[in-house]
């Protein structure tokens, strides 16, 4: 589990959202980006300014999809299409 603190009201707010409806969300912070499910959302009022306390659980990370490349596309000059 990831433990996140933000004074920011939307911010908080986009958590809350993606809690309610089962979404993914992502914090950035300065380790880097974690992204997975709001576990909980906790408002803090001790301080001068509201905060929040967020809990992310992180999501699996998604294996790498092996690249395939597209067919070529080739067209052929026939008088038809003249």
């Amino acid at each position: 589990m990831f433990t996140y603190q933000t004074t920011d009201r939307k911010e908080a707010r986009r958590f809350r959202i993606a809690q309610f409806n089962g979404r993914s969300a992502t914090a950035r912070c300065a380790e880097g980006a974690i992204t997975g499910r709001v576990r909980s959302i906790v408002e803090s009022g001790s301080g001068d300014r509201p905060a929040w306390i967020i809990t992310i659980i992180p999501d699996e990370p998604k294996a790498a999809a092996p690249a395939t490349r597209p067919a070529p596309r080739v067209y052929l000059a026939t008088e038809d299409h003249l």
